[in-house]
């Protein structure tokens, strides 16, 4: 039997029937859809602790969790120094829950209001263009009126 082989029978004895406790680096690639070298680097950036068992990764619940909130963060544009700062507010048995919850007010409340002054701008920029295309609009069309007359009449 490989190590690999011992590390899948320790995860594998390790779950309750209906709820795993432990997950394999694949399972959670699959799951997530991330590659390994992705979840390889969340654990050397510290987000992540997997437990190793014959050299193999064997990630609990709260690292299960923990990378759905990495992935959730990185998709609103969070920093991987963001994410790690919330994930250690955390603390060992939730105790840092209120800063964590803090922190995110915060950092919502600001990014709310920069994607809030961008979408103002965005609106500007947007009627400026549209302001622009129909006077072009309306200055070609006054140009081809006032060309129409003038090839009629030297015809």
């Amino acid at each position: 039997m490989t190590s690999r082989d011992n590390a899948r029978a320790f995860v594998a004895s390790h779950r309750d029937e209906g709820s795993a406790e432990l997950f394999g680096i694949a399972e959670l690639c699959r799951e997530f859809g991330v590659t390994l070298r992705a979840l390889r680097f969340y654990e050397d950036k510290g987000l992540l602790a997997p437990r190793r068992v014959n050299g193999t990764r064997v990630y609990t619940r709260r690292d299960r969790a923990r990378l759905a909130l990495i992935l959730r963060a990185k998709a609103i544009g969070s920093s991987l120094a963001e994410i790690k700062h919330y994930l250690d507010l955390y603390g060992d048995h939730g105790e840092g829950r209120a800063q964590q919850l803090n922190f995110v007010i915060t950092r919502t409340d600001a990014a709310i209001a920069e994607l809030e002054a961008r979408r103002a701008h965005i609106d500007a920029t947007l009627a400026e263009l549209r302001l622009i295309n129909q006077t072009c609009r309306a200055q070609l069309e006054a140009r081809k009126r006032s060309a129409k007359p003038a090839t009629r009449a030297s015809a």
